[in-house]
């Protein structure tokens, strides 16, 4: 490993240092969810840029709330913020995504850990429907899979009831949501439902072992779907649309 790429605990300790920039309640919150969602949905692809007065434009907000979004965007490494160029969506390079696999595995096996033996029944009912919503996208659309994934890794954090934890890994999961959509190659979302049933089971029965290691391969499979393929754009206005609906932002 080269001098200028860091350990997982290194990154890690890192994030700790960083603190949220807007705050529950706060009108740039919108702003950021509409982003956040179009990123993550892959409306908005990789590379691509994310000026103020364009994406304020369509959401019907001043700069001043765009700007707090991509801030916000930008620490959760989402987003580039580059003096005299702008913003733009996050273009992780090969070895970026390793690292941030990476992390996330120390990040998920402090959940697996903190959750072994311990769900309740109303948990393991919400982590059943999770998959089962996965199951039954498996048909559709990519992203839709990608973030449905997701979801139930964030699911599981959130139980841990560690609110650090959970926002950690919420914000890694999101980066390698970013990754996918740049790197992921075809794959049969199968495998991923049948590991989360597999990962389901083992912490049901308290089988720390296996629930680990279920937890490393899985993510190891899911950073092994990786291809590098050209993507296609569009109109900022276009791509912000349905997420300027969704969250109650109209253009003026």
């Amino acid at each position: 490993m080269g001098a200028d790429r860091i350990s997982p605990e290194q990154a890690i300790k890192v994030k700790m240092d960083q603190r949220p920039l807007i705050k529950k309640g706060s009108r740039a919150q919108p702003v950021y969810h509409a982003l956040r969602s179009a990123i993550l949905d892959q409306a908005l692809r990789p590379g691509m840029k994310l000026p103020e007065d364009t994406i304020g434009e369509q959401l019907g907000v001043s700069r001043t709330l765009v700007r707090e979004a991509l801030k916000q965007l930008a620490l959760e490494g989402l987003i580039e913020l580059r003096p005299n160029r702008g913003a733009s969506v996050a273009y992780p390079s090969l070895d970026e995504a390793r690292d941030v696999f990476e992390v996330r595995r120390t990040l998920e096996r402090l959940v697996v850990q903190s959750l072994v033996g311990r769900l309740s029944v109303a948990q393991i009912a919400q982590l059943e429907a999770c998959i089962q919503n996965e199951d039954d996208a498996r048909d559709r659309n990519g992203p839709e899979s990608i973030r449905l994934a997701g979801d139930f890794h964030t699911i599981l954090s959130e139980m841990t009831g560690n609110a650090l934890l959970d926002r950690y890994v919420r914000e890694v999961c999101s980066r390698c949501s970013l990754i996918l959509a740049l790197y992921g190659r075809p794959h049969s979302s199968e495998c991923a439902v049948n590991e989360h049933r597999q990962l389901v089971h083992a912490l049901r029965q308290g089988d720390a072992d296996k629930a680990m290691a279920l937890m490393d391969r899985h993510l190891e499979d899911v950073a092994a779907r990786a291809d590098l393929a050209p993507r296609g754009s569009g109109d900022i206005r276009d791509l912000l649309a349905p997420y300027a609906l969704k969250q109650g932002l109209a253009n003026r």
